[in-house]
């Protein structure tokens, strides 16, 4: 076994936002990926299936679990959005001063929140 430091145990580590903005990001992102990937790939073969197939898709997708699916897919968008705006203004460089850092870090789930939230009041006001 080789000799090396080991990086601290999370244990260790004093929890803060940014430490949960990066962990939301990885989950919205791999929840996107298979979710998204299901529905994308039940709503094309339900297009190519037919009628009554498309029919079943839709049928669903107004149920309250089509809706919470749906709603939790625009949400996990947001919040990958956000928080990847806010690691793009970290590789050029900004945002590292603590407390900007920290109030990005808490903005970013909000400002997704609002998002979603303004997303969803515009479709269904139509």
């Amino acid at each position: 076994m080789a000799n090396r430091p080991l990086s601290p145990h999370l244990q260790i580590w004093k929890w803060g936002p940014a430490m949960l903005v990066s962990i939301l990001h990885r989950i919205t992102g791999d929840g996107m990926a298979l979710v998204g990937l299901f529905v994308l790939v039940w709503w094309l073969g339900a297009l190519a299936s037919g009628p009554e197939y498309y029919a079943t898709f839709s049928e669903f997708m107004v149920t309250p679990m089509g809706y919470l699916v749906m709603v939790g897919l625009s949400w996990a968008f947001f919040t990958h959005l956000m928080s990847g705006l806010r690691h793009f203004v970290l590789d050029i460089g900004a945002g590292y001063e603590l407390n900007s850092n920290r109030f990005w870090s808490i903005a970013s789930p909000l400002i997704a929140i609002v998002l979603t939230a303004g997303f969803w009041a515009l479709i269904l006001q139509r």
